[in-house]
């Protein structure tokens, strides 16, 4: 009923009423050379320098607006590979029709290859988000998607490939406007760098995206291929550290008359090593960590377009992704005689398995309605996650008397996530000034996790949780724009429902609300080149699958990982303040901005108060109280010689946080709690430089600087590295080579120290000083002759094809 409710209300908005105009400009457009006609050429009417609306001509060429207001426009005629036409309509009383035909004259330079890609990367501030157009200088960072990451502003990757946005890692990742189902830190591995087109920042986002994420939403753009004939690009790479990893992938584009067949398959696998010790200070307790993955996944993607008519496209795809990872931990721990243990040294060898399968069905509508930008879609999405660990475990322990004990146990975790989604979105632009957007989505997940421990064989497991969600939600936003001012506002109705059961009932969790989530934007154009922007929204963060789950995600002698089922959704009020300025050779974009976060969800870490000795603890999450946050980032782009430009931003945040600790009392050897509050401040600096030697050959410089926090629980010490890359072109553009040698001193190392529970440091290094070879080459190529190109070069379409 929730469902239905919502979507009678968005059928009452899309009937809003319209206004009528009268006059009509009509005409044809050709090829100089041959006088053949030109099929979908963008056609747009302008008034003052702003678009009032616009078509896309037909087969034949020929075109025709109506319901115009009676006065003087400028007209603009573009296709790729042709001069842009620009000539001016006069609409009267006397004369309500005008027609145009216009002879467009080819460019010097064809079109050649799939993807055209600029040298440097460019920032832009929009709207509602922070645009970075991935340019040849950040695709030299890596084979991945995951490699450039830390080369943009406001996002960190941390060494297990984990995301996080002006320091904080409740980020929501989404690929062309979708959400996947794939952990990120896998998906971002799978996704080659020189398949993104730009980067999308959305840290303050509008009601027409799911509230989820706090710290806002990681949109990448992919290229898009709506070319004509058979296309493709193939990329791979190799990445020297201690041993090679491998990417690579091939995508393939064929389209004909109606329909367009897309599809591409990516593979990644290699050794990936990580080594770091833990060292309790009070009891002289060492812990080393031998740390190796093995990963190898694959993913492959299958779709179709299929375009009904000039306004009706339906497309398929199908997502498949296995990844088979292997993961050893040996960790050695060192007593180093400690007066009240009769231990001398534990050592544990651990293994985990997979494999884990992600297989995603997407179907969608795009209907486009006869006036410029008026649109409606439909889009249902299925996903099936099949998620299985088998973990073994070989702990020896040697007592002073140099006797030993030996146990051995298998953990074996099998859990199925099934997520269905179902969207409407309409967007309606009521008259040249205002724009009208609605939509209403359901989405229904259900878990199911079995936990077995001993003899994985048995049919019988030790624990079931099942962790299942209903969404229903409704959005609608009212924007208008003027000569210097526009503004758009916006309210997000969801109701969400979730059930948690632990062994079929021995312990459940429910929580059943309404929420309401505005959002609101306003620009000023203070001239051409600056502009000004104020945005708030209200955003949620609700508890995973992996952070309820009560069930041992790790473990080693000393500590146990595992979930907690009574986490609270965290809320946050969000407020931003941006300046862009723009100059001839670059742009500066800055901004601040202000949070107030309620029961904010974060990792804890405490004695286990049923091991006796006092030295297990154990790491799960838990809620915090009120916590406010505030900071600024720059960004700053500039060119200073042809053969010269730079990028250097820097971001800084600042969050007051309270909440509860354990302090360990040697004692009584029992874990007390203790309330803080404590300010963490945050600092990153990035400088990326681009040199140009010729056409051909070009290099780079990136500079990257983490500052120490100092948290509620741990204080992280400063992180910092240098690169240096070039990229050489050849074949006419259509090949590319890059060589990237990373962290050259090898300086990145995540170091800490702690009071909490009791004094500890440590350090964790990885293979962050590695060399990247890269290729990619582009075939195929022809001019673009659909109405796709405008449809699939639209960041918000849901319906075309793509990476993933």
């Amino acid at each position: 009923m929730k469902l239905k409710f919502f979507l009678f209300a968005l059928l009452g908005v899309i009937a809003t009423t319209q206004a009528q105009n009268t006059g009509t400009v009509s005409g044809k457009i050709t090829e100089k050379s041959n006088n053949a006609p030109i099929s979908y050429a963008t056609v747009s009417i302008k008034d003052n320098g702003k678009v009032v609306t616009g078509v896309n001509t037909d087969d034949n060429g020929a075109f025709s607006i109506k319901n115009l207001a009676l006065k003087s426009y400028t007209i603009e005629i573009q296709y790729i590979g042709f001069r842009k036409y620009v000539g001016s309509v006069i609409l009267s009383d006397s004369k309500k029709s005008a027609t145009l035909n216009v002879s467009l004259e080819e460019e010097a330079t064809q079109l050649k290859g799939v993807n055209i890609v600029s040298d440097r990367s460019t920032i832009e501030q929009k709207i509602d988000r922070k645009v970075i157009t991935v340019g040849k200088d950040l695709t030299t960072a890596g084979a991945s998607a995951s490699d450039i990451m830390n080369n943009i502003p406001s996002v960190n990757v941390d060494q297990d490939g984990k995301l996080s946005l002006r320091g904080n890692d409740n980020v929501r990742v989404l690929i062309d406007g979708r959400p996947s189902n794939i952990d990120p830190a896998q998906l971002l591995k799978q996704i080659p760098s020189t398949s993104i087109k730009k980067i999308e920042l959305i840290t303050n986002p509008s009601a027409k995206y799911n509230p989820e994420g706090m710290s806002g939403i990681i949109n990448i753009v992919l290229h898009k291929n709506a070319n004509t004939g058979f296309n493709g690009s193939y990329s791979g790479g190799i990445t020297f550290g201690e041993t090679a990893k491998y990417n690579q992938s091939l995508n393939l584009n064929y389209k004909t008359g109606k329909v367009n067949f897309f599809g591409n398959v990516g593979q990644n696998f290699g050794t990936y090593f990580n080594e770091g010790y833990i060292k309790r200070l009070d009891q002289d307790i060492t812990q080393n960590l031998d740390i190796k993955n093995d990963n190898d996944s694959y993913l492959y993607k299958i779709g179709m377009d299929y375009l009904i008519d000039d306004h009706n496209t339906l497309s398929f795809y199908t997502n498949q992704n296995k990844s088979n990872g292997k993961g050893f931990v040996d960790t050695n721990i060192d007593y180093n005689n400690v007066a009240d243990s009769d231990l001398l040294n534990v050592f544990q060898k651990s293994k985990y398995t997979g494999p884990d399968q992600v297989g995603t069905y997407n179907l969608a509508y795009k209907h486009i309605f006869k006036k410029e930008g008026h649109t409606l879609d439909v889009e249902g999405n299925y996903s099936d996650n099949k998620e299985t660990q088998y973990a073994s475990f070989d702990t020896q322990s040697t007592k002073l008397d140099n006797t030993k004990n030996n146990v051995i146990y298998d953990d074996y975790i099998r859990g199925t996530r099934k997520l269905s989604t179902l969207n409407v979105d309409y967007v309606n632009p009521l008259n040249e000034k205002t724009t009208l957007e609605a939509g209403a989505e359901a989405r229904i997940t259900k878990t199911d996790n079995d936990y077995t421990t001993g003899n994985p064989l048995a049919e019988i497991p030790v624990s079931n949780y099942t962790y299942d969600t209903d969404i229903y939600s409704a959005y609608v936003t009212f924007g208008q724009k003027f000569k210097k001012f526009s503004y758009q506002l916006g309210a997000r109705f969801e109701s969400y429902k979730v059930a948690a059961n632990l062994n079929h009932g021995l312990e459940k969790f429910d929580d059943d609300y309404i929420t309401l989530y505005p959002s609101a934007y306003f620009t000023y154009n203070l001239s051409e080149k600056n502009t000004f922007q104020f945005s708030y929204s209200r955003r949620v963060d609700r508890p995973s699958l992996e952070q309820t789950k009560p069930i041992r995600e790790f473990s080693t002698p000393l500590v146990t990982s595992l979930g907690n089922p009574e986490l609270r959704p965290q809320f946050t009020n969000s407020v931003e303040v941006n300046y862009t300025r723009t100059f001839e050779k670059g742009s500066l974009t800055t901004g601040v901005f202000y949070r107030s976060i309620n029961d904010q969800i974060s990792r804890i870490l405490y004695p286990d108060d049923t091991d006796p000795s006092g030295n297990k603890q154990i790491m799960t999450f838990t809620n915090y109280d009120h916590n406010t946050s505030f900071g600024f980032e720059v960004s700053f782009n500039y060119k200073i010689t042809k053969w010269w430009d730079i990028s250097p931003s820097i971001d800084f945040s600042s969050i007051n946080q309270q909440g509860v600790v354990f302090l360990y009392d040697p004692a009584t050897k029992l874990s007390n709690p203790l309330e803080r509050k404590v300010t963490v401040a945050a600092f990153n600096g990035r400088m990326n430089s681009n040199f140009k030697l010729n056409k051909r050959l070009s290099f780079l410089l990136f500079g990257f600087y983490r500052g120490a926090v100092d948290g509620l629980q741990n204080n992280s010490h400063e992180m910092y590295k240098m690169d240096i890359g070039s990229r050489y072109t050849l074949l006419d553009n259509k090949m590319n080579i890059s060589l990237r040698f990373n962290d050259v001193f090898n300086t990145m190392k995540y170091a800490f120290d702690s009071m909490y529970p009791y004094p500890q440091r440590g350090q964790f290094t990885w293979e962050s000083q590695t060399v990247y070879l890269g290729l990619t080459y582009n075939f195929g190529g022809a001019k673009i002759k659909n109405l796709e190109r405008k449809q699939r070069e639209d960041n918000t379409n849901k319906g075309g094809g793509g990476m993933f």
